[in-house]
C-alpha cells in the first residue's frame, strides 16, 4: 500500500509481548509494549499532533498557511513539525532549555523554528519543572498575541485525548485479543491516559496514572521542587483537564533510578529503545504485575524513543 503522505503512518504501532523481561523478573503475568516510538516523530504525540490540526483545519480555527505554535517538551513539537509541514503551516516550538537537545535538533531538521524559554531560577538541565513550563507557556501566549498564531495547545485541545480513545485504546484491546486487564501511563498532558481509559475502563480494564516520586500532585503528595530525570511530564500539575472525570483504578509512584533502569531492562533484554517514560511506564507495569494485579495482563506505551536522550545519562553506563 502506498500512502498519500507520512501523517497516514500515524497509528497502528505493533503491540509486543514483554516474555522476556517478564521470565527475567520471574513475575506472574503478562507485559504487553506498545511500540509508539515508531511513528513518524518517534513519540506517542505524532496522534494528538494530528488530530489537533486535522480538526482545526476541518472547522476553521486553523486557516491555510496560517502558523501553528505549541509549547513542547519536544515530541509533541515533532509531531507538530511534521503534520504541519505535509498541511503547508509554518510551526514555532517552544520549549525549555532544560530538555535535551536532540529534541531541539530534530524539530529544526523538520522545518521548525524552535524557541528556547529559559528555566526558573534553580532549575537543572534535564529536570523540567511547572515553574519552567510556566516560562514556557508565557512565550507561547507571547508569540500568539504578535503573530496571531493558532495554537495547538496540548493540555486543552480535545483532540489530544480523543487520539487516544478512537486510537491507541481500540488498537490495544484488539491487538491483546481483548485480554488486558490494567493500562499505566506516565502523566504529561494526560491525553493518552485519559483517552486510552475512556474506552478500556468499560471494558473492565483498570487503568492508573504513573507520576515520578517527588511530583506526585494528582495523587495529593506534590513537593515544592521535584527533582526527577522523566521528561515530558511529572511537572507537578495537580490539575490536568484530560484527566477530567476520567475513570482512574490508582495511581503510581516511580523514582528517576527506576525509570532509568528500566529503560535500558527495556532495551538489553528485549530490544526496544525508548526514553525515560517507558522506563516509569515498565516499572509502574512490574509494581502492578507484582501487587493487585498479580497473574493478569497490563499494558504501557513506549512514549518515545531512546535516540532523544542520547545527551543524558540515560545511556551513561
Amino acid at each position: 500500500m502506498i500512502l498519500p503522505s507520512v501523517v497516514e503512518a500515524i497509528g497502528e504501532t505493533p503491540l509486543v509481548d514483554l516474555t522476556r523481561l517478564v521470565d527475567r523478573l520471574d513475575i506472574d503475568g503478562r507485559i504487553l509494549a506498545k511500540l509508539d516510538n515508531l511513528l513518524p516523530g518517534y513519540s506517542k504525540k505524532d496522534r494528538a499532533a494530528r488530530a489537533i490540526i486535522e480538526a482545526a483545519k476541518a472547522d476553521g480555527r486553523l486557516r491555510p498557511g496560517q502558523t501553528v505554535v505549541e509549547l513542547t517538551s519536544g515530541n509533541m513539537g515533532t509531531g507538530l513539525a511534521i503534520v504541519c509541514a505535509v498541511h503547508g503551516h509554518p510551526f514555532i516550538a517552544v520549549m525549555s532549555v532544560g530538555n535535551s537537545v536532540e529534541r531541539a535538533r530534530m524539530m529544526r531538521a523538520l522545518g521548525a523554528t524552535v524557541v528556547l524559554a529559559p528555566q526558573a531560577p534553580g532549575g537543572t538541565p534535564g529536570q523540567v519543572t511547572a515553574a519552567d513550563l510556566a516560562l514556557v507557556d508565557a512565550e507561547v501566549r507571547r508569540i500568539v498575541a504578535e503573530t496571531g498564531a493558532f495554537r495547538a495547545d496540548q493540555f486543552e485541545d480535545g483532540g489530544n485525548p480523543l487520539a487516544h480513545e478512537t486510537g491507541t485504546g481500540p488498537e490495544l484491546w484488539a491487538q491483546s485479543g481483548g485480554k488486558i486487564t490494567a493500562f499505566c501511563d506516565f502523566a504529561g498532558s494526560g491525553g493518552t491516559l485519559g483517552g486510552v481509559a475512556r474506552f478500556l475502563t468499560p471494558k473492565g480494564v483498570a487503568c492508573y496514572a504513573i507520576e515520578p516520586e517527588g511530583a506526585e500532585a494528582l495523587s495529593g503528595r506534590a513537593t515544592d521542587r521535584p527533582d526527577h530525570p522523566v521528561q515530558g511530564g511529572g511537572y507537578n500539575m495537580a490539575h490536568l483537564t484530560h484527566l477530567e472525570g476520567t475513570p482512574l483504578a490508582g495511581y503510581l509512584s516511580v523514582t528517576g533510578d527506576a525509570a532509568r533502569e528500566n529503560a535500558r531492562l527495556l532495551a538489553r533484554v528485549e530490544g526496544i529503545f525508548g526514553g525515560y517514560s517507558a522506563g516509569a511506564n515498565l516499572a509502574g507495569a512490574v509494581q502492578l504485575l507484582t501487587g493487585p494485579h498479580k497473574g493478569g495482563t497490563v499494558a504501557f506505551v513506549v512514549c518515545d524513543s531512546g535516540l532523544k536522550y542520547l545527551s543524558t545519562d540515560l545511556w551513561e553506563t
